[in-house]
């Protein structure tokens, strides 16, 4: 860096300051090469980190346990080792920023992305979140905490209105935002879709700038969903930092005639490009090449430490005698259900990546016991959105003949 981020700040352009709020691209922010200012480039989270490549595609990535496992470890320390872990990916992946994580609620089970929430508890939600957020950031990468607030309904997801009383959003959708901020320090945070109380999060005064930065005293980076701003002069006088992707719908060009025409004060930007130089330099940005190649790293240690967390989220709900399988005993095994024969490891969207290593359920019983008993697989009643036909032992009858 060529000296103090205010020095810096006096010498950039109105033009080249806005330009630093906006995306260049889908995963990356617009550099200033003038005066060696490099591009913040993001990457999607929660349960790795993909790089660049769109949604369940890209360089294949450590896949750690959802979210919602990690909240069933009930253990912040081992999610702060694997948060070490994410920094590391995010790092060979040439990013500097995760997209993670989700602290949202399950407030419904129909919540399509409940997969990357920790659980229904705000306390629980925010003491696993409070210990990603140290594990990563201790690796020099920053979290941005998302989707602040309240986006909890599949319904309509990124229109809906979430009305809430103050003391529910303050107890429950804001509580493990408000963790993430005191108590782990996140440097980032994402505006949600929704509005709340008719007014979109992106764009919402009190939310962004009363409760968030004056109440909670955070100092980081408030960084639109994707395709989530909704205005121009509203949502940077709001406090969103950074408009994704790019290029930019209403920052840009129309955020400089905003300030050139008085609706915008050059102080609000001046703020916001401040706290993107100060994430840049917490995350080492100007200190190594610009624009890094995406590797992939396959680290045995990791390995074991997912594996280990594997382990520690597993829940038994009953077991009537079953288990521990005694195969001794056992002539042949059903195995039923359509995800024991794909390894269902992860959510898909914008959570889901190339996995390393996976393996279903049935290709592990099959390994371990395939030569002491016969194992018989059927997928049984499958959730897809259409039916499908009935086959093989389905209809099978009892003495063996058609059904």
């Amino acid at each position: 860096m060529t000296g103090p981020i205010d020095e810096l700040l006096g010498e950039l352009t109105l033009s080249e300051k806005v330009s630093l709020m906006g995306g260049r691209d889908l995963w990356s922010v617009q550099p200033v090469e003038r005066l060696g200012i490099p591009s913040l480039k993001v990457t999607d989270g929660p349960n790795g980190a993909r790089g660049t490549g769109l949604l369940g595609t890209g360089i294949p990535s450590l896949c750690i346990p959802s979210g919602t496992a990690l909240g069933a470890t009930w253990n912040p320390e081992l999610v702060e080792e694997l948060g070490g872990v994410l920094a590391a990916e995010t790092r060979a992946r040439g990013c500097h920023v995760l997209l993670a994580p989700t602290v949202n609620l399950h407030r419904t089970p129909l919540g399509g992305r409940n997969f990357e929430c920790m659980s229904e508890d705000p306390y629980l939600t925010g003491r696993i979140a409070v210990g990603y957020i140290r594990g990563v950031q201790a690796g020099g990468v920053a979290t941005t905490v998302k989707h602040f607030v309240a986006n909890d309904s599949e319904f309509e997801r990124t229109t809906i209105s979430s009305e809430i009383d103050e003391r529910t959003l303050r107890e429950v959708s804001m509580r493990p935002f408000q963790m993430a901020v005191e108590d782990g320090g996140t440097w980032g945070v994402m505006a949600s879709y929704n509005r709340v109380n008719g007014t979109y999060t992106a764009e919402n005064r009190w939310m962004l700038d009363t409760v968030l930065r004056g109440e909670w005293g955070f100092d980081g980076i408030v960084i639109s969903d994707w395709f989530g701003a909704r205005s121009t002069a509203a949502s940077a006088m709001a406090g969103l930092d950074l408009e994704m992707p790019g290029p930019p719908r209403w920052y840009g060009s129309r955020l400089v005639e905003a300030v050139e025409a008085g609706d915008v004060p050059e102080s609000v930007v001046d703020a916001a490009v401040r706290r993107l130089l100060v994430l840049a330099e917490r995350t080492r940005t100007f200190d190594e090449p610009h624009d890094r190649e995406e590797q992939q790293l396959d680290e045995p240690a990791h390995r074991l430490l997912a594996r280990r967390a594997s382990t520690e989220a597993m829940v038994l709900l009953k077991n009537d005698g079953i288990l521990p399988l005694a195969v001794d005993r056992l002539a042949s095994l059903a195995v039923i259900g359509p995800n024991a024969a794909t390894a269902m490891i992860m959510g898909g969207g914008s959570a889901a990546l190339v996995a390393q290593h996976e393996t279903s359920l049935l290709d592990a019983l099959t390994a371990r016991m395939g030569s002491q008993l016969e194992i018989r697989y059927e997928p049984g009643v499958v959730t897809d959105r259409t039916a499908r036909p009935l086959g093989g032992h389905t209809t099978e009858r009892s003495d063996g003949g058609r059904g």
